[in-house]
């Protein structure tokens, strides 16, 4: 045997062993969720955004509420969960848009009958808790709560909660149902039931009227039930309106009606309770529960929660960067698959618009042929959401597009946000028709995709008979003058002008961008008409282009620009936003806005916008306010803005969108409390995450995936590999990989493109090549390359 021989002979086992633990670090058993961490970001954050026990797009979403019984005034204002407070009073089962209530709570010693505050916790049943003694991750959460010396551990399945109690001997230690009262975004409770119908069995509902299902459909209402099944018969049962003294009884009706379960506990005695949870009745609560928690104990469930979100959280698996960069990406991807969750029981029915209840056609295996979900207003999903849903999850995007269209079909509007199929309407825009367009380009089409341009053509040509949950009042103006006129007003919630609105400048942008979306459904279905007149309607937004300035500017009713015009001030003209800011939102058009501008006057407007912005950390600087950055020139923590550093693809610089973006994620983006998502920034239903998790693997289109044939433009990715797993239903291929050589910290320039094996100077990359799965590989480098173009 030769000497070359020879040493390779001895170089196969361990280059067998390389391949092998390559292989393990890509195996369905990779730990992704170690990654997770809920708390960051927690601090002024949503009610929807602490929920670490629920399985992905799950109904039950369980969590420590450290002031969720505050309520919030408006709807929207944060309130649940803060990573700096230091005391829990309870462990709620629902948390979503508008949705909140059954809250449990392990207590031992003589019974309270209020949550006490935060200032002091003493004077309630709330406990102080110290962080060492919390752990959270995607799918569990555990913490001890120091005033009782009980752990309370929290997991769950679909639609059942699991929560665990490990108590001290005492001889008086309880669980508290606290049913009755107003929790999170739920608004005012207006009825409430709890009944112990035998020694281990308590079931109950709550009835709640939120903020915006009262702006937007003021008879309507969120009803949530509950079929809990305890491990420990009772020892008693006593039940009060908060605030009351308790009293021995079985059951107890009406707005502040608690529960507490009594027990004599040995030394680390556990109790679990597996509550069923449902928006449709007590016994549809009782049906989910003996389909998914009949037989399950904690443990298990735990187990199979943690292997939910590893399997899809896995869907995109990384290699290198550096380990703050894993748990941004994964604890961003954990909110992006964790907002807008299940409606409908496992029997098929949901609660309806009109407030009955509807039913999902059931397959041959008895399972409804699609899931149901809430959700939050799209308002910047596109820029996201949609765009990963697209990629990675695309059966989760196709029910969602099933799920709008049932509320189209019994209202015969598509609704903006939806709670139980109720109207709430979150910025009084409509998106949804641009996300369906999008989904229908990108190949999802499992859906009554006719009866979704009908519904999308209608959002975006038809004003009259509207309704105020459907968003768009001011779109027939729109239409018929091509622009939004600017009403002043004081009413950010305008219920109906058909003239125009408070932001009148915003609408007339974001309406130009939905038409686009839709006339490019409407030339792929052969709907030439609509095609020119959407077409038409797409370019509107010049209507609103002053040249003077070169910025957006607001025209009033008699058509005139605004006067005293000032392009830093928000809400004169333009939602959660300034003129600086929206002037750069024309998405579907980039090359002809930058055309008015000019080349060289954009590039350097944007190009200084973000340096001044690092100042301010790309929004609002360390001030903790969801509209913090509002006022500045570039506010990454709202929705308006996500798409911006991106547009330098268009303007012949894309090297700058590879040292913004890349900036962006390492600076905006922080693995703390506070910092998370900028301080104290706007985090809804993980947009923001989303958007970090597209920039990371390098692949993001400002138009949404909304033209016939999308692109991805390409970035600079944060990882060495990234393995997209795609789904062979909806896609052509198994795998797409993005590779990088010589990435680092400083090497954040791309500097040559290979497609599958085939060199490209184009840093597009078509939709349909990605999804059909195969590898593009990035070589990086410290110094732009101009050659490189999109």
């Amino acid at each position: 045997m030769s000497k070359n021989k020879f040493s390779l002979f001895l170089l196969l086992p361990l280059l067998a062993q390389l391949l092998s633990c390559t292989t393990a670090r890509y195996s369905s058993s990779e730990k992704w969720s170690d990654y997770v961490n809920p708390n960051i970001g927690s601090v002024h954050s949503r009610w929807f955004f602490y929920t670490p026990a629920a399985v992905p797009f799950g109904l039950a979403k369980l969590g420590a509420s450290t002031n969720g019984s505050y309520g919030n005034e408006q709807g929207w204002e944060a309130v649940g969960y803060e990573d700096n407070h230091s005391s829990i009073e309870g462990f709620p089962c629902f948390h979503e848009f508008q949705i909140g209530g059954v809250m449990l709570m392990g207590i031992t010693g003589p019974l309270k009958t209020t949550p006490g505050t935060l200032e002091q916790p003493e004077n309630g049943y709330r406990s102080p808790f110290k962080k060492e003694n919390e752990h959270a991750t995607s799918g569990f959460y555990s913490v001890i709560l120091d005033k009782y010396n009980t752990k309370v551990e929290l997991t769950a399945t679909d639609r059942v909660g699991f929560q665990r109690y490990t108590f001290p001997k005492s001889d008086e230690s309880y669980i508290l149902f606290d049913i009755g009262n107003k929790l999170g975004e739920s608004g005012a409770v207006t009825d409430a039931y709890i009944k112990q119908v035998d020694e281990t069995t308590v079931e109950g509902y709550v009835i709640t009227k939120p903020e915006y299902v009262k702006k937007y459909q003021p008879d309507a209402k969120i009803s949530m039930y509950f079929y809990a099944k305890l491990s420990k018969p009772a020892a008693g049962v006593k039940v009060f309106k908060r605030g009351e003294e308790p009293v021995s009884q079985n059951q107890i009706s009406g707005p502040g009606a608690c529960m507490a379960i009594a027990y004599k506990t040995s030394g680390n005695e556990q109790i679990t309770v597996r509550i069923g949870q449902s928006y449709t009745s007590v016994e549809n609560a009782r049906l989910n529960y003996e389909a998914e928690a009949r037989n399950l104990d904690f443990d298990t469930a735990k187990r199979n929660a943690l292997n939910r979100w590893n399997e899809a959280l896995g869907r995109i698996k990384t290699e290198g960067g550096t380990n703050d960069d894993k748990i941004k990406f994964y604890t961003g991807l954990y909110h992006a698959l964790l907002g807008r969750g299940l409606v409908n029981d496992v029997n098929g029915a949901y609660p309806k618009n009109d407030g009955t209840t509807g039913y999902i056609p059931l397959d041959q295996k008895k399972q409804p042929v699609y899931r149901h979900y809430n959700s939050d207003a799209i308002w910047g999903g596109y820029w996201n959401l949609t765009q990963l849903w697209a990629l990675a999850y695309p059966e989760y995007y196709s029910d969602w597009v099933k799920s709008q269209l049932s509320v189209y079909q019994e209202t015969g509007w598509l609704g903006d946000g939806i709670a139980n199929n109720k109207y709430v309407s979150g910025v009084g825009t409509n998106f949804t028709g641009l996300a369906i367009a999008a989904a229908y380009n990108c190949g999802i089409r499992d859906f009554d995709y006719n009866l979704g341009y009908q519904a999308a053509f209608k959002n975006e040509t038809e004003g009259r008979n509207r309704p105020a949950g459907a968003g768009k009042l001011d779109v027939g103006a729109f239409v018929k003058r091509g622009y939004c006129p600017y009403i002043p007003s004081k009413d950010y919630f305008i219920t109906k002008q058909e003239e125009g609105s408070v932001f009148g400048a915003s609408h007339t942008l974001e309406y130009s961008f939905s038409s686009f979306a839709v006339a490019q459904f409407a030339k792929s279905l052969g709907k030439e008409k609509d095609y020119q007149l959407l077409s038409g309607m797409a370019s509107n937004w010049q209507n609103i282009f002053d040249p003077e300035t070169r910025l957006m500017r607001p025209r009033t009713v008699d058509g005139k620009f605004l006067g005293d015009f000032k392009p830093l001030a928000p809400w004169e003209g333009f939602q959660e936003g300034n003129a600086i800011q929206y002037t750069f939102y024309v998405p579907h058009e980039p090359e002809k806005l930058i055309s008015k501008i000019g080349r060289d006057a954009f590039n350097n407007r944007l190009d200084s916008i973000f340096v001044l912005s690092r100042n301010d950390t790309f929004g609002g600087g360390k001030t903790v306010n969801a509209f913090a950055g509002i006022h500045a020139l570039y506010n990454h923590g709202n929705q308006p803005n996500l798409h911006i550093s991106w547009l330098f693809n268009f303007s012949g610089k894309p090297y700058l969108t590879q040292k913004w973006v890349r900036t962006i994620c390492n600076e905006f983006y922080g693995t703390e409390g506070l910092h998370g998502y900028g301080y104290g920034q706007d985090e809804d239903q993980g947009q923001l995450g989303a958007w970090y998790v597209m920039s990371a693997i390098g692949l993001f289109d400002v138009k949404g995936l909304t033209e016939i044939n999308p692109e991805f433009q390409t970035g600079s990715p944060l990882f060495k590999r990234i393995e997209i797993t795609l789904n062979r239903k909806y896609h052509k291929g198994d795998k797409f990989v993005i590779e990088t050589e010589n990435n680092s910290a400083e090497n954040i320039y791309i500097q040559s493109v290979q497609l599958n094996d085939k060199n490209q100077n184009s840093l597009s990359v078509p939709f349909a090549d990605v999804v059909g799965g195969g590898t593009l590989k990035l070589k990086m480098g410290s110094q732009p390359n101009d050659n490189l173009v999109r």
